[in-house]
């Protein structure tokens, strides 16, 4: 935890307020340098109507982790327009409804801890208090957790608490850096999930697998099973997981 977080329980007051009235609005959106989540460019994409492959080409930039070789997956920066998120407009967000988790959290962080024997969750919070910032010190009569609810942040969570475990379990049982591959395979499963679609069905990516009928139809249209799948067969293939679904 940095300087500038300073740590809240999910009951305290939210002394916060974001609003086209405060002096610096859209503010938050401009020198960017934003990592996306699988589930982040599924609402995303899924907004604008294109294609995985169409929005990670046009919207993103990909480099990977020094040490551990995961993708990692971030807007493209653009030095003439501020490095501003590309879809932040005078009067807002243009994709507001489908926005990543972290916009929706800010000026929260949240940091989880797993017990690996009962797999509940903690949470931790802390607010990030920014120079450019002017939405502190408003009183908005919300609790912490009220606030977040009403950012309807909790499918963001729960989508990236599974990619979070996931690389907990990369980090326990294959410590070091993934190599070619390897990181390809992470990638197209959880980023680039209509070319992972496509593979399932005109590659036969999944041949060898035992799957119901029903659940490779669900595949077919539903994306948030289709990332769901994706995260079980990055398991099976860097790990030896077996891979078991229902339905």
């Amino acid at each position: 935890m940095t300087e500038d977080m300073i740590p809240v329980h999910e009951q305290d007051p939210m002394p916060f307020d974001c609003c086209p009235e405060n002096i610096c609005f859209n503010e938050c959106c401009r020198d960017l340098n934003q990592a996306l989540t699988p589930y982040d460019i599924l609402r995303l994409k899924r907004n604008l109507g294109i294609s995985s492959q169409v929005f990670l080409k046009e919207y993103t930039s990909l480099h990977y982790g020094p040490g551990s070789g995961l993708p990692i997956v971030a807007f493209k920066p653009n030095p003439g327009t501020g490095h501003e998120c590309p879809f932040v407009k005078a009067n807002g967000c243009k994709v507001y409804a489908d926005r990543p988790g972290s916009c929706r959290l800010y000026p929260l962080a949240r940091a989880i801890a797993r017990d690996r024997e009962t797999g509940e969750i903690d949470e931790y919070f802390a607010l990030i208090e920014e120079p450019h910032c002017k939405g502190f010190g408003k009183k908005t009569d919300l609790s912490v957790r009220q606030w977040m609810n009403g950012q309807d942040v909790a499918l963001h969570n729960q989508h990236n608490d599974k990619l979070m475990e996931l690389i907990s379990l990369k980090n326990r049982i294959l410590p070091g850096k993934l190599e070619g591959a390897q990181s390809d395979q992470f990638y197209l499963a959880l980023y680039d999930q209509d070319a992972f679609r496509t593979q399932i069905f005109e590659k036969d990516l999944v041949k060898n697998f035992c799957l119901s009928p029903s659940f490779l139809e669900s595949l077919k249209t539903n994306d948030e099973a289709l990332l769901d799948f994706g995260i079980a067969w990055v398991k099976n293939m860097l790990f030896g997981i077996e891979l078991t679904i229902k339905g």
